[in-house]
This record gives structure tokens, sequence and C-alpha cells, in this order.
């Protein structure tokens, strides 16, 4: 390639002198009246020179790359068909909220249970001594009644003070004779005695009693 631009540079250097010097003696053959045509003949004889160039050396192309062997495509096959099933019908869900906590109320612990109660000591009032005044009622007999032989049963009832004592007497019985009826509580009030009765703690207290007196002649 070298070589090839050099030598195209020496020819066109050639080329120009040889045009400088067509002008020189275009020029002096105007100047020295050099007949016309044989200016125009020497003139069309240079300017008809064909300055070829050399041919550049052809390049080969490159050698085409080796083909590869590609295996064949795939053998696909059709896919099979699909069957569309109808659409479910949508399913509603229906949240129920968990029930609330159960409300827990607190409430005091109930009072401890008060102690059985003590035994009550109560009791009624009863005769004390019975014997010796039931004979004294006995021997103060009615003097009338006994004149007129009568005999009878009295009733009564009488309320006993916290001293054991009768402070009143009525006829619940009459024995049908005034007399004796009268008798048999003026005795029980002046000679019977009683043990008091007694409340629940086991004091003594007031209460009554009911009993007969029986009038009978030996």
């Amino acid at each position: 390639m070298a070589y090839a631009d050099q030598q195209m540079s020496g020819n066109k250097i050639t080329a120009l002198v040889i045009v400088a010097l067509i002008h020189v003696f275009v020029g002096y053959a105007l100047v020295t009246g050099l007949a016309y045509e044989a200016a125009k003949k020497v003139i069309s004889k240079v300017t008809t020179v064909d300055i070829k160039e050399p041919e550049k050396p052809k390049e080969e192309p490159p050698p085409p790359p080796p083909k590869e062997d590609t295996p064949p495509p795939p053998i696909v096959a059709p896919p099979p068909p699909i069957n569309i099933a109808p659409a479910p019908p949508p399913v509603q869900t229906v949240i129920t909220p968990p029930p609330p906590p159960p409300v827990v109320i607190q409430t005091a612990a109930p009072p401890p249970a008060p102690p059985p109660p003590a035994p009550s000591k109560a009791r009624g009032a009863s005769p004390k001594g019975q014997g010796s005044w039931a004979a004294r009622i006995q021997a103060n007999y009615p003097t009338r009644a006994a004149r007129e032989e009568r005999e009878g049963r009295v009733g009564v009832r009488v309320t006993i003070n916290a001293e054991g004592r009768v402070d009143s007497c009525s006829v619940t019985s009459s024995s049908g004779s005034p007399d004796l009826d009268e008798a048999a509580c003026d005795g029980m009030t002046r000679y019977a005695r009683f043990n008091p009765a007694l409340d629940a703690a086991g004091n003594p207290t007031g209460g009554s009693y009911a009993t007969a007196i029986v009038y009978k002649l030996n």
C-alpha cells in the first residue's frame, strides 16, 4: 500500500510539471507568434493524456464462519382442549361475632355464720314443798262448809314473782260453794311456795302455775 501511494504521488508531480510546461509553452507561442494550430494540437495531445491510478489490490473477503450443527426444533404437540367448567355460585360467608365474655360480678364474701346459740335455760315455775303447804290449806277448811259437810274441788291459777311467792290467784273451776272457792285462793296466796321461773339465760323471772284444791271431810 505504501509503494502504491508513492507511485501515485510521482505521477501527480509529473502531470503537474507537464501542465506547467504546457502553460509556459502556450504563453511563449502566443508571445512569439507561433501558429495557432500547432499550439492547439500540442494542447489537445497534452490535455487528453489520461493518468490512470494503479488499481488497489482487492482484499479477499473473510471466509464465512463455519456452520454449526443446529438441532432440529422440538416437536410441539398441540395443547389438549380445556374444559372450562361454569363458575360455582358465590358463597356468602356470614361471620358471627363471638359472644361477649360473661360478666363476673364480684360479691363480698358472706359474713361468717354466727355461733350456735347456747342451750336455753328457760323453765316454768314449780311447786316448792307442796306437801307442806297443801296440808296447811286443807287444815283451814271453811267452818260453815265443814258444819254443813260440803265438799268440793276448786281449780285455781296463780301468778308467781321472781322470789317464788304468789302475787295473785284466780278460780278457773268453781266447786259450787263460794266459801270453798274463796278459801282455796286465800290458802294459795298465804301458804304456797314455788321455785321461780327462769328465762333463757337462767335468770329468775315471773311465771304462773295452775293446780286444784280438793276439800274433803274425813
